[in-house]
């Protein structure tokens, strides 16, 4: 999932940005944009990436006695 061949050209994931805003980022080649507009000099750089959080367990399903010894 890192590292997938068709990943969605999206600004905030490319190596040329910079991240103002939450809206907006700084283009080392085209300056300020939206962040939701791709263009065709996208390069996608995996360190930018933000992970979602993982879900939490779910222990509805144990009983006290699981967790003794």
């Amino acid at each position: 999932m890192l590292f997938r061949k068709k990943m969605q050209k999206n600004c905030f994931h490319c190596l040329h940005a910079t991240i103002v805003s939450e809206n907006e980022i700084l283009c080392t080649k085209h300056g300020v944009r939206s962040g939701e507009t791709p263009c065709y000099r996208f390069k996608y750089d995996p360190c930018k990436r933000i992970p979602p959080r993982p879900k939490a367990p779910d222990f509805s399903a144990y009983d006290q006695d699981d967790f003794s010894l």
